[in-house]
């Protein structure tokens, strides 16, 4: 017997961002403004919180370092980035794209224990990495017990 998950705001989620999409591209809304509203495509990502930091995973395919922009304001980390279009050909009278590309745009808030001067980034075979390091003062800290 095969289980197979049933999702029936999926197609309806899609079909809403395909229509954003289009009606930006028709009226020329698409400018810089406007990137921070709606993202061409959102990358999946993991957030971890460790002893020591908090570890932001994003499965960026495609994105070159170079074109990731990652910046911190007020408590707040942004991801910016661009995958480029690749070249198509077209074969038999029809072509298919499924893979997104353009622009992604995502913002996270940190809590006050982030420390917002240690923060180190690395982005290897498709995975971005941001590491947040704690601050020392609210890093938990084992206590010796002593016997009298």
């Amino acid at each position: 017997m095969t289980l197979t998950l049933y999702e029936p705001w999926s197609i309806v989620n899609r079909l809403h961002r395909d229509l954003d999409r289009l009606m930006s591209r028709e009226l020329g809304l698409r400018d810089d403004a406007s990137l921070g509203a709606v993202s061409e495509w959102v990358p999946a990502v993991d957030i971890q919180e460790r002893d020591d930091a908090f570890v932001i995973t994003a499965d960026v395919p495609g994105v070159k370092p170079e074109d990731i922009e990652i910046t911190m304001e007020n408590g707040v980390l942004s991801l910016r980035g661009r995958r480029e279009h690749e070249a198509s050909t077209k074969e038999n009278g029809y072509r298919r794209i499924e893979r997104a590309r353009g622009e992604f745009f995502r913002r996270f808030s940190l809590p006050d224990t982030a420390d917002a001067d240690s923060i180190e980034a690395t982005c290897s075979n498709g995975v971005l990495t941001v590491r947040i390091a704690k601050k020392p003062e609210v890093q938990p800290r084992r206590i010796q017990v002593r016997a009298n």
